[in-house]
């Protein structure tokens, strides 16, 4: 396992055009992060394996705490040095970004890989015009000049919907509602026509009409311009409809993978089972709603075994000692000692 900390001095991959990835957005293969603290090195995501081809989009789902927006910034690369990163590869198109120096990585973000953060009205500057902050990417990339970097801003405005974009330009963050600033998020990251989009629960704090257009809006533009995303989000319900596969994160580690309708129609990992028993259903209408027992543990002090198991409803004296690998059935993975007995059982 290689550390990004120790491929500093290490020559650049070339960042303008991108290798043949095999149809691979992104690759990574035993991804850990680890937080240094007064109680000592708390692992916040550990030996993760993830995979997102060109106009795929995989959603990373989990509890609050699962390690999803960790595992997406170091990816992205946006981690203060006191945080350890390491993994065996993490490879955009054919380019590994762990070769890569910190100038190589800045060259590489908002160019060939964007983030969409979950807090647009925090994410944007709001001393700067919209259209500045749009125009400030060509420019810095492409070397445009100030009229042009203009010009492109108002064709991404209403590339995402924005009405009256020639107007709105020069508008500033708060003269825009929630769903128009993710908007302008999503213009951001696809301005420079990006391999890989993460989004981080783009649809937080949204009504469920402004959430639907956001995630058609995502959709449509993997579709239509072959952009890889990775979608983070803690809600089954909003990625039904568009993941082409799910990853399922609990405690840190890759719990389930496998396509959206193999997840959803057959769970094989009891805390895939209960996210999904969780989410309200029209004939539960005047029950009371499952809840998944307990909290999500500790990352300073994780169960032994299986990090699930205490609030787990088919546990096994097996998953209070040891913990289950990832493994891969039938082209999909889960990792639970029960994973074959119970891969048959679909969500009630």
């Amino acid at each position: 396992m290689r550390s990004w900390r120790l491929a500093v001095n290490q020559p650049d991959a070339p960042t303008t055009a991108p290798p043949d990835g095999g149809g691979q957005a992104l690759s990574v293969r035993g991804l850990s992060v680890t937080f240094a603290t007064r109680r000592g090195d708390v692992p916040a995501a550990v030996d993760v394996d993830l995979d997102v081809a060109a106009g795929e989009l995989v959603a990373l789902l989990g509890e609050s705490g699962s390690g999803k927006s960790v595992t997406a910034k170091a990816i992205m690369g946006l981690h203060p040095p006191t945080v350890r990163v390491e993994a065996d590869r993490v490879a955009l198109g054919g380019t590994d970004l762990t070769t890569l120096t910190e100038a190589g990585r800045r060259a590489v973000r908002g160019n060939r890989m964007s983030m969409v953060f979950q807090d647009a009205l925090s994410a944007l500057n709001p001393v700067l015009s919209i259209g500045d902050q749009l125009g400030e990417l060509f420019r810095t990339h492409r070397g445009a000049s100030r009229r042009q970097a203009r010009a492109a801003a108002v064709d991404l405005l209403a590339q995402v919907g924005i009405p009256a974009p020639d107007r709105r330009v020069d508008e500033y963050p708060h003269q825009f509602s929630g769903g128009m600033r993710q908007r302008i998020l999503i213009a951001m990251a696809i301005a420079l026509r990006p391999e890989l989009i993460i989004a981080d629960e783009p649809t937080t704090a949204l009504d469920v009409t402004v959430q639907a257009q956001i995630l058609e809006l995502l959709n449509e533009l993997r579709r239509d311009l072959g952009i890889g995303i990775l979608l983070i989000t803690h809600d089954l319900g909003v990625v039904a409809d568009v993941a082409d596969r799910i990853v399922v994160m609990y405690a840190g580690r890759v719990v389930e993978t496998g396509t959206t309708a193999e997840v959803l129609g057959a769970p094989a990992h009891p805390y895939t089972d209960a996210l999904l028993r969780s989410v309200p259903q029209a004939h539960q209408r005047g029950n009371d709603l499952y809840a998944i027992p307990g909290t999500p543990p500790n990352p300073t002090r994780k169960p032994p075994g299986c990090a699930f198991h205490p609030r787990c409803d088919r546990v096994v004296e097996r998953c209070r000692t040891e913990r289950p690998a990832l493994k891969v059935i039938d082209g999909r993975a889960a990792a639970c000692h029960r994973t074959e007995e119970l891969s048959h059982v679909v969500t009630g």
